[in-house]
């Protein structure tokens, strides 16, 4: 992807992990926040604050709303048949997996691609890949400061201090928000960023179906990495009768080979993904003012609207 902005070296880029905020905004907002005719659009309104706030209080110079065009990519699943398995909705019987979503927000996704688009705020996904993949890509394509604000502890990899790539984790909405650069997440899990990936595979994710490997938790996980460097530090290690790993955790890794073979590429964002060619420098004024005015008319956007077009207005 061709970055088609004055985005020179030194303008900040802003990545969304756009489902991240707008479930945290879901469940942030009353469902009692509705359209005039009643519909709920509290993920809708909710998004729009967060997006504010994140505007007026980081000030990017441009942003992107990373998409996840497919949530549970088919090479993903072919590696690690559980990835995500447990949250194909149940009722689902064939065709795409579809991801089980709270029934009153299913209907406000539509809505709020609506909306980013008549303001002219990009709006980026990727056939076959997860909005992390397209953040990876755009993080790694940026030829300035990088802000990537994600609930999403995975994307703690991308964090590079040479490259003033961080990650903005929300705590409480988006007004309290952990930044994690270098030093925080050395302090926090005692790696950097290119270590964190080996560290979450090693350590699994139940949330995400991996399992890991048996009985190597997050803090023997940073411990051997500290020693042996990276994965393949580690199993080399247990491949060398003289390493110091202990005869129990040779034989983890020896139980978990088929597993670490294939969660690196699962793991690891994918950082050169093929992406449209999009402006992504914040709009001053609504791309499309018509389309914008029918859609607050429609929904009720109220307040949430004026604050962010306010805010790009500055």
């Amino acid at each position: 992807m061709t970055i088609t902005t004055a985005h020179t070296a030194h303008s900040r880029l802003m990545l969304l992990d756009t489902a991240s905020l707008y479930f945290r905004a879901y469940f942030g907002v009353p469902e009692t926040v509705r359209a005039p005719d009643g519909t709920p659009v509290n993920a809708v309104r909710g998004l729009l604050d967060f997006i504010a706030r994140l505007v007026q209080d980081h000030r990017p110079d441009a942003l992107v709303a990373c998409m996840d065009e497919d949530w549970r990519p088919a090479w993903r699943v072919e590696l690690i048949p559980s990835y995500k398995a447990h949250r194909v909705a149940e009722e689902h019987t064939g065709g795409p997996d579809e991801e089980e979503t709270p029934d009153t927000l299913s209907p406000q996704v539509p809505v709020i691609e609506q909306v980013l688009d008549a303001i002219g705020l990009a709006r980026v996904g990727a056939p076959g890949y997860e909005a992390d993949d397209v953040i990876g890509t755009l993080a790694t394509r940026a030829d300035g400061p990088v802000d990537v604000v994600t609930g999403d502890r995975d994307l703690f990899q991308l964090v590079d201090d040479e490259r003033e790539i961080r990650v903005l984790y929300p705590v409480k909405g988006v007004g309290s928000l952990d930044v994690y650069d270098g030093a925080a997440l050395h302090a926090k899990y005692g790696v950097d960023g290119a270590g964190y990936a080996d560290l979450a595979l090693l350590r699994g994710d139940p949330s995400d179906g991996l399992p890991g490997v048996r009985g190597i938790g997050e803090k023997t996980a940073a411990k051997l990495l500290a020693e042996y460097g990276d994965l393949a530090g580690i199993l080399a290690a247990a491949d060398d009768p003289v390493s110091r790993l202990t005869p129990a955790q040779r034989t983890k890794f020896r139980d978990a080979a088929a597993y670490l073979a294939a969660a690196p590429r699962v793991v690891r964002v994918a950082r050169d993904v093929e992406l449209p060619e999009v402006p992504v420098a914040l709009p001053r004024t609504p791309r499309d003012p018509e389309a914008l005015e029918a859609l607050d008319a429609r929904w009720g956007l109220g307040g949430s609207l004026r604050r962010l077009l306010s805010v790009l207005a500055e």
